[in-house]
């Protein structure tokens, strides 16, 4: 079976572009591929994260709540398998400095004004690691990844190329009707904006959120373009083909105000989750099986990387005597 392999930081609570850009996919591959869905939590360190602890089970929380199965994939954290940082100093030996200084990741972090340091620059490679660890086939990646996946191909050829056939070179999916979640001003849906949708959002939090959608200034009795409002694109990622016909015609006819829109886009997203809001106050109660799938899953997820490494080890020269 074709292998995927993914993964989230724990920077913060998870919003609806995570999941239509990420974990939906993780959900319909699961079917069809091993997958191997880590929470990167070494990555999130190049970010200075608060609460770094909590948001990390709070990932693996919103992973199983939201369907990932334990039984079919291997659910682990990133920092449970120390091959992953052991690989990343290998191929930072053969990784050039000009490839990391063109990752434009990189480049938008500083010029927000994220502290310039040595995580940060070479978080491609760390990331090349994760992905050559596994010899994963495909990659969910959004177009904002896509860059380093290329990255990470290049690094794998430059190895093999200097050591030998070693490592498989990772194909990208890419779902390209997912790539643009608008947030609540119209921008990309991210943390980083403060433009978020929570998933776990409800009732009154869930409506302060949706109420912090940009709207323009048009009168409760005029027509409405569905297409120009960021609350109608919201509601086409969660309702049906037969309700969006019918809040478009309301657009279209007019005396129906955002207000109302807002309500409606704040109910069938509370509609889409149910099941998962349900599930997820479960999961919390019982944190040692919660703990157990993370175990399980480092394990399945070591039993494919030592291997690997020990094969890494052989064609480089490093020396283990234990």
């Amino acid at each position: 079976m074709k292998r995927s392999l993914s993964g989230i930081q724990p920077s913060g609570t998870l919003h609806i572009g995570n999941y239509f850009g990420a974990i939906k996919q993780f959900l319909e591959q699961q079917k069809v591929y091993n997958g191997f869905y880590f929470v990167a939590n070494l990555h999130s360190l190049t970010s200075n994260p608060h609460n770094l602890e909590e948001n990390t089970y709070d990932v693996v929380l919103d992973y199983l709540a939201l369907g990932l199965d334990p039984v079919k994939t291997n659910i682990f954290l990133q920092s449970d398998v120390p091959e992953h940082v052991e690989l990343y100093w290998y191929l930072s030996n053969i990784t050039p400095i000009g490839l990391l200084e063109r990752a434009h990741s990189y480049k938008d972090k500083t010029a927000r004004g994220i502290a310039a340091n040595h995580g940060l620059f070479s978080y491609p490679v760390l990331m090349a690691a994760d992905i050559l660890l596994y010899d994963a086939d495909f990659v969910p990646v959004g177009k904002d990844q896509k860059q380093h996946l290329e990255m990470a191909r290049d690094i794998a050829i430059k190895f093999n190329q200097q050591y030998g056939e070693t490592f498989k070179i990772p194909e990208p999916l890419i779902n390209e009707a997912l790539q643009a979640v608008l947030g609540t001003d119209g921008q990309k849906m991210s943390k980083s904006y403060g433009n978020t949708i929570d998933i776990f959002a409800q009732g009154k939090n869930l409506k302060k959120q949706i109420n912090n959608i940009v709207t323009d200034s048009k009168e409760l009795e005029e027509p409405k373009d569905p297409n120009s409002c960021n609350i109608f694109k919201l509601y086409e990622l969660f309702a049906t083909s037969k309700q969006i016909t019918a809040l478009e015609a309301k657009y279209l006819a007019g005396n129906f105000g955002y207000g109302h829109a807002k309500k409606e886009l704040m109910d069938v997203i509370e509609y889409y989750f149910k099941d998962a809001y349900i599930k997820r106050a479960e999961l919390v109660q019982n944190m040692d099986y919660v703990k157990k799938v993370l175990q399980e899953g480092a394990l399945k997820a070591r039993d494919v990387a030592a291997p690997k490494m020990v094969e890494v080890r052989k064609k480089i020269g490093i020396v283990t005597t234990l």
